[in-house]
């Protein structure tokens, strides 16, 4: 039976092997879609270690600060600070925007921290931490920047100090750490002309400009001009106690909303992405029933070419289970060199991607015996148009 499906198969190898390299190529697609969504999933995680946190406080009622929006007053640590099991806390800001330097614009997270705290950039990988109170950058290494390089987010130009590595948003965007007072001014502040607008705006209210009260209409206008918000507070516990229960009293009486690690992760991976997640699963059965077509085709195609060898195989004496087998193992071939064709496709062209992709070999593992059972049950048409062919086609005109 070997010796059979072998000679076949170098009968016709040339179809054969073309035939594997364009069913790989499919599976290559395959894997890398599966590793895509790998890398989202390592991306959201990789955001929450990068984070240092063991809880996240968030405004009240939102999912913040990565799935939805989220402002509270940056006073709010204080009061969290004074919590038992609570080590450190610190304030921090998020704001995906294009972050420009003197040639391009990059798509970036916009982080704003305070250093030595939570949030913080936990390694760099080139150059040092940010020292200065304003106008000092550390940029991840896939945003391209360099060391030195001037980048300029919204009205101020920054001096990357530093370089860090797998730093990302949820979305894979790399990371600018900048000082929190800088990050509060570039996502809350208005620009110079809203500013102004808003300033006459407030001269023009008789109850905010009443004449014979000095000094209110310059309150007024200077509490506009300031920003105390963040978006999230970043909370490390001391060891021993428990998330839950630290997060508590923090829903109950701080009026704000308190996330744990795990829970944090539930929003991100089961809801932030959810919907990318199925819209890839979703190519991953179309990508198999297109492999399966094509199994299916080819296998038949090689079959019908071949009616009167099988027919005489069938007057010589073969049992249908022999020349059965002999087709299954053409179909099992094709999808080993089809599986190791992929492979080697999506590990070739995986460190172009401009987003990270995870490729795991429990994910090649599975996808070798996804392939076989494809190939296998391709093959059934095939071995049915086999096993009706009459002996006497042999002797036939």
């Amino acid at each position: 039976m070997i010796s059979l499906a072998g000679r076949d198969i170098l009968h016709s190898w040339g179809k054969f092997v073309l035939t594997g390299i364009g069913l790989g190529l499919l599976i290559g697609v395959t894997l890398t879609m599966a590793g895509i969504y790998r890398g989202m999933v390592d991306d959201a995680r990789k955001l929450l270690d990068n984070s240092r946190a063991d809880l996240w406080v968030v405004q009240q009622d939102t999912q913040g600060p990565y799935a939805e929006s989220s402002s509270i007053r940056d006073d709010a640590v204080r009061a969290i600070l004074g919590l038992p099991g609570v080590a450190r806390a610190a304030n921090v800001t998020y704001l995906t925007m294009q972050v420009r330097n003197e040639t391009t614009d990059v798509r970036a997270m916009v982080v704003g921290f305070e250093p030595g705290l939570p949030g913080e950039p936990g390694y760099l990988v080139a150059g040092r931490q940010i020292t200065r109170s304003h106008y000092e950058a550390v940029a991840d290494v896939r945003t391209g920047f360099r060391l030195g390089d001037r980048i300029r987010i919204r009205r101020h130009d920054y001096s990357v100090v530093g370089l860090t590595r797998r730093m990302v948003s949820s979305g894979g965007d790399p990371m600018v750490f900048i000082p929190l007072k800088d990050a509060q001014e570039a996502q809350f502040l208005k620009d110079n002309d809203s500013i102004l607008n808003e300033r006459a705006r407030t001269a023009a209210n008789p109850g905010l400009n009443r004449p014979g009260v000095p000094g209110l209409l310059e309150a007024v206008q200077a509490s506009q001009a300031g920003n105390r918000n963040v978006n999230a507070v970043l909370v490390q516990l001391k060891p021993g106690y428990d998330p839950e229960q630290v997060a508590q009293p923090i829903r109950r009486w701080k009026h704000l909303q308190a996330f744990t690690r795990d829970q944090m992760e539930q929003i991100l991976v089961s809801k932030l992405i959810a919907t990318s997640a199925r819209q890839i699963g979703m190519f991953l059965v179309i990508l198999a029933i297109v492999s399966a077509a094509i199994v299916a085709f080819i296998i038949y195609t090689l079959t019908l070419g071949k009616i009167r060898e099988i027919a005489v195989l069938k007057l010589i004496g073969t049992r249908n289970r022999t020349i059965a087998g002999m087709i299954l193992q053409q179909a099992l071939g094709l999808g080993l060199i089809g599986f190791v064709v992929g492979e080697l496709a999506a590990t070739s062209w995986v460190p172009i991607f401009p987003k990270y992709v995870l490729l795991e070999p429990g994910d090649a593992m599975r996808g070798l015996l996804a392939v076989m059972l494809i190939c296998a049950l391709a093959s059934t048409l095939a071995i049915r148009a086999a096993l009706k062919v009459d002996p006497a086609a042999a002797i036939g005109g």
